[in-house]
């Protein structure tokens, strides 16, 4: 099954994908956030056969929600009704940042910033299965 994975921003949303095993991140674009992003994000999770979603989830230095959270619920609520499928919150503690260390700022660095979100729950996940 593959994974979504999201980097939610008030500008810009970081999409990554999983490989088919469910093993391996990849970042696979940046898309505007716009009124249309739940069903931009409906359609390319239909083209990759997505089977669940994993949203970034921001907190502060002392574990509590950064602004950006409130407009990240929204996000998660509008998805869920148009997707249909589980959406699982992990979180996304300097993402970008590292995303930036790693490659430098780009027009990927979003996407990057989903895969690191997506590669943490990944490896969360095998860990709890071993």
């Amino acid at each position: 099954m593959r994974y979504l994975g999201i980097d939610y921003g008030g500008k810009r949303v970081g999409v990554a994908i999983s490989d088919q095993s469910g093993k391996i991140a990849f970042p696979e674009g940046v898309i505007p956030n716009t009124k249309h992003l739940a069903e931009t994000v409906k359609i390319i999770c239909e083209e990759k056969s997505v089977g669940e979603i994993v949203l970034g989830e921001s907190k502060n230095f002392s574990g509590e929600d950064n602004p950006v959270m409130k407009k990240i619920y929204e996000f998660k609520a509008a998805l869920a009704k148009e997707t249909n499928l589980p959406i699982r919150m992990e979180p996304e503690f300097l993402t970008s940042a590292e995303a930036e260390r790693i490659q430098g700022k780009n027009k990927m660095h979003d996407a990057s910033a989903a895969a690191l979100i997506l590669q943490s729950f990944l490896d969360k996940r095998r860990s709890a299965a071993l």
